[in-house]
């Protein structure tokens, strides 16, 4: 009985793992005076104040930010270093 309860308890601790690939959150980085946007659950400490989600795309969490009062808004230049437009 043991042994069924440790295989279980296992699946279920790598399907949670697994179940965080591909998701984003927006968190609030108080040395930056910004709102990122990360891959990984953030560990609200330090310099990291908040953080929301997560969401299953980097279009949703764009959106998510923009709707967060505490998120300034980004200027167009930002805009493009983060999509990786900027083609100086």
């Amino acid at each position: 009985m043991k042994r069924l309860i440790f295989a279980g308890s296992l699946l279920l601790a790598s399907g949670t793992m697994s179940f965080a690939d591909g998701l984003f959150w927006v968190v609030g980085n108080r040395a930056t005076g910004k709102c990122d946007i990360v891959t990984s659950n953030p560990v609200i400490i330090g310099d990291i104040w908040f953080g929301d989600g997560p969401y299953k795309s980097r279009a949703d969490a764009k959106l998510a930010r923009s709707t967060i009062r505490a998120c300034p808004a980004l200027a167009p230049d930002d805009e493009k270093a983060e999509d990786g437009t900027n083609q100086d």
